[in-house]
């Protein structure tokens, strides 16, 4: 396979989710907290804004379970940019809770809020009459006709997961659809206005950030969520039974986090299906992800080469199985899709000769995790000295791994004393400083922290801990909380190691 663009410019960004921004609303949005980040990052001379996956979410609230591969999260609408545009009043904003903690998003509250505010303004908007709407639709009419459909059927089953509507809309009867399509037309055109804001506004903050030198690493999951209008569309693309249910499910075997290993519950392509129109979902996945983001890095990419299949039965991953994925087939096709953009390849977990092999061929930068470099001595494949291209992302952790300051509350002695002694200082406070300064000077092409880490906070802001419900997703940050002091470090240390 040729290489094409695959070499990330040398610098330093921050990992930040949208949730995670200040707002007065209960959660982040593409307002102007979002355009007053990027001029922070600016001023501390990085390069990249990671987030995590914009997709709207389902029970449990994990960007990565999406009711759809596209569509994006109607939580990050700015609401203050609506009511600049007349679509609703400052007064009947306030009058809705939107939860009691400034760093802490109460989906509860945003969910009984923030649709009710959405159908004010769309009641009162013009858009539909709009060039720019009109064009939109036309733009994404491949998936923005289904989700819409599909959410706005949702709706009118209490959103119940669509495993559970009637049969003949399950099964997605022609005449029923059509049925739908007519009697759910308001809601349908609801959710269109939804995803024609969304994209609006994602794309200004994203232009703003481009022109100010910034590019923004997306997050996107291998895998898609069952109750989600991908499946319930493109069933057939699916390891799914006559019922539509699923006969296999995604997952990890037992490891460092879950001593049953994790059940995602996801279920599995039909690769050999798939295959038959060249991947045709995947190239329009790839393509929508490359317009939203300039750098996609693919959680889990390993399960494209080898992936774990758990009987959908099995209530934990104990008895899955591992299968071979497709391979070289479909990292030709994303390369072949994502134009300009960049990939990163989430390489995490266990690591087989062909995984690397895949890597290797394609030029796709991997991944390391600093949190795991000084448990096993200095032959260590996550300590910096032992990276042996700079074609790689370090991080200090991502979004499943503790903050640095609770790591450094659970590690044992040894690798305490480890860390310390490669790190070259002499204090157990001032190691979170030392890995990011470590990082920094490495030879990896790109060095991503946490906000979380650079304020030095504990595991009370930790983003989620894999095979829990329940607390995860919640941190946010505060307005001023990352202070002209921490600006003035990461500067620094960004001109000393030429980030």
């Amino acid at each position: 396979m040729t290489k094409k663009n695959t070499e990330l410019t040398r610098g330093a960004g921050l990992l930040l989710p949208v949730s995670s921004l200040p707002s007065p609303y209960g959660i982040g949005a593409f307002g102007k907290a979002g355009f007053d980040f990027v001029d922070l990052l600016v001023k501390a001379k990085q390069k990249y804004w990671q987030v995590l996956p914009l997709g709207p979410t389902s029970y449990g609230d994990s960007p990565y379970q999406s009711f759809s591969a596209f569509a994006g999260n109607p939580y990050f609408i700015d609401i203050d940019t609506l009511i600049s545009e007349g679509l609703l009043e400052q007064s009947e904003v306030d009058e809705h809770f939107w939860g009691d903690e400034e760093d802490k998003v109460d989906y509860e509250a945003i969910y009984n809020s923030r649709f009710v505010i959405l159908k004010k303004a769309f009641e009162r908007s013009n858009h539909q009459t709009t060039e720019e709407y009109i064009q939109f639709c036309k733009e994404n009419s491949y998936w923005i006709d289904d989700y819409s459909l599909y959410m706005a059927i949702k709706n009118h089953f209490d959103n119940k997961e669509w495993l559970l509507w009637d049969e003949d809309i399950r099964f997605r009867e022609p005449n029923t659809v059509k049925k739908y399509e007519k009697e759910l037309s308001e809601d349908v055109n609801f959710w269109k206005f939804c995803q024609f804001k969304f994209y609006q506004q994602w794309f200004k903050l994203k232009a703003y950030a481009n022109e100010k030198g910034i590019q923004i690493i997306g997050d996107i999951p291998l895998y898609v969520a069952m109750d989600s209008s991908d499946v319930w569309v493109y069933g057939d693309l699916f390891e799914l039974d006559e019922r539509k249910k699923p006969i296999n499910i995604a997952g990890v075997p037992p490891d460092c986090f879950s001593a049953t290993g994790q059940r995602w519950g996801n279920p599995l392509y039909d690769w050999d299906k798939m295959e038959q129109d060249d991947f045709d979902w995947w190239r329009k996945r790839m393509q929508a992800s490359a317009k939203l983001y300039d750098v996609v890095r693919i959680d889990h990419f390993i399960g494209i080469v080898r992936y774990f299949r758990i009987p959908a039965e099995c209530e934990t991953a104990e008895y899955g199985k591992y299968k071979n994925g497709p391979g070289s087939k479909l990292t030709k096709v994303i390369v072949e899709s994502i134009g300009d953009a960049k990939i990163i390849a989430e390489d995490l977990g266990v690591i087989i000769p062909s995984v690397r092999k895949l890597m290797d061929s394609t030029g796709f930068p991997g991944m390391k995790i600093l949190q795991f470099a000084f448990n096993s001595g200095s032959d260590n494949e996550y300590l910096p000295h032992n990276y042996s291209s700079s074609n790689t992302v370090v991080y200090g952790g991502t979004h499943d791994n503790q903050t640095m300051v609770g790591y450094l509350k659970t590690i044992g002695k040894g690798e305490e004393e480890y860390a310390l002694e490669y790190l070259g200082v002499k204090r157990k406070k001032d190691i979170p400083d030392a890995v990011i300064k470590v990082a920094y000077a490495s030879n990896a092409a790109v060095a991503v922290f946490q906000v979380q880490d650079i304020l030095k906070l504990d595991d009370s802001a930790r983003m989620n801990l894999p095979s829990s419900l329940g607390g995860n997703w919640q941190w946010r940050m505060t307005e001023g909380q990352l202070t002209e002091e921490c600006i003035k470090w990461l500067n620094k240390l960004a001109g000393t190691y030429g980030r």
